[in-house]
């Protein structure tokens, strides 16, 4: 019997943010699922997506992401998807109010950090609460890992 996800596709990260953590300060991360349409999955499953631009937000008691590009299917001809549109976010009611409680009250950030297949072959994002850093923040943590790398180097080669 075939199973659900195929073998190359599980576990493995089609989207990363990769500025995210640079940009920002992560507070807690959730995973998220994805509503997508079927076009929408086989062009993931290919790993040309990119969220570095997108972001997420709380509207009518729903998150949705948005501006996160899925290019088209080539195969899908007619039938295929918009590439930048709005995506809701699959979450229980409990994380969507926690979440709506943290942008409102306490003016943080929902990020998407990236986006992958679990076990069960079904797409799914991780998103980050977070905070927005500082320039002098970012001057420290660039600093912090100039270091880790020159100390790398160093142990390499004195063995």
């Amino acid at each position: 019997m075939a199973q659900k996800g195929s073998e190359r596709t599980v576990g493995r990260v089609v989207a990363e943010n990769r500025k995210a953590r640079f940009n920002y300060e992560i507070v807690d991360t959730y995973e998220a699922g994805l509503v997508l349409t079927g076009t929408e999955v086989k062009s993931l499953r290919e790993g040309k997506a990119n969220i570095s631009e997108s972001y997420a937000t709380d509207e009518g008691g729903e998150i949705w992401l948005i501006n996160s590009y899925l290019p088209e299917y080539l195969q899908a001809n007619r039938f295929n998807h918009e590439t930048r549109r709005r995506r809701k976010l699959l979450l229980s009611k409990r994380q969507v109010n926690r979440l709506q409680g943290a942008v409102n009250r306490e003016g943080m950030s929902l990020v998407p950090l990236r986006i992958y297949f679990n076990e069960r072959g079904r797409a799914k994002l991780e998103l980050a609460l977070a905070k927005g850093k500082k320039l002098h923040d970012k001057r420290e943590t660039a600093k912090e890992r100039d270091w880790n790398r020159q100390k790398n180097r160093l142990l390499k080669e004195r063995g």
